[in-house]
């Protein structure tokens, strides 16, 4: 029996994310919060659109198509890996390194919902999910993508104080949680090491060196983290 199912992800700057999978019982609320949400929306739109006749029942079944197949999609795309019901449960979609979902990945996970499904509510989906360390169900399978609680940045005590430093470019979920992680353990690594691996950032970092690239990084850390 499995007790610990973080999922760590090694970076090229030699730090570990660690990720935390998300269970069925999480998933499922996320879910019936979305159906609700979907319900709700086509309701609206079959009782407007009725006046409408044949083109109005045409409509309402395009629209039908588009929120269960195509929006969570939608979504999970632009809305850094998270439907509303996901975002409402904390959770969020990455592929499988950590990195943010992206549209091919997306829509086959959506798309497979139609086989997780089988034969009625999700028991091939939920026995997958059983099945795996990850709790992925068929679709996270064939994605390459796994459902995680949704990392918070606030809240940790260990990242040397510093002034704030924002980053030079807007930066992934992935790359904050790295450079956060970074900080967290600056003060455990020799200062080469940290040197050596600040310098990686070099996007970030610029033409910094030694201590003044770890200290550049240090303070994005602490931009991250919401301090002045």
């Amino acid at each position: 029996m499995v007790l610990d199912t973080a999922h760590e992800v090694p970076t090229p700057e030699g730090i570990d994310i660690e990720l935390r999978p998300a269970g069925p019982m999480a998933r499922a609320s996320a879910w019936l919060v979305d159906l609700l949400l979907r319900l709700g929306i086509l309701i609206t739109i079959w009782i407007t659109a009725g006046l409408l006749g044949k083109f109005g029942l045409a409509l309402t079944l395009l629209s039908a198509f588009f929120l269960e197949w195509l929006i969570p999609a939608w979504c999970e795309v632009r809305w850094n890996g998270a439907t509303p019901g996901k975002k409402a449960l904390g959770l969020m979609v990455v592929h499988d390194d950590g990195t943010p979902v992206r549209w091919p990945a997306a829509l086959t996970r959506n798309l497979l919902r139609a086989v997780d499904f089988l034969p009625l509510l999700y028991l091939f989906g939920f026995v997958a999910m059983c099945l795996s360390r990850d709790f992925k169900r068929l679709g996270d399978h064939a994605a390459g993508t796994l459902v995680v609680f949704r990392p918070a940045l606030g809240g940790s005590h260990d990242v040397p104080p510093a002034a704030a430093l924002a980053p030079a470019r807007a930066l992934s979920l992935a790359e904050q949680r790295a450079i956060v992680d970074f900080a967290e353990r600056s003060t455990a690594l020799t200062a080469d090491r940290a040197a050596e691996l600040a310098e990686i950032a070099e996007p970030l970092v610029g033409t910094a060196r030694g201590a003044a690239a770890t200290e550049r990084l240090i303070g994005i850390a602490n931009y991250l983290l919401g301090r002045q």
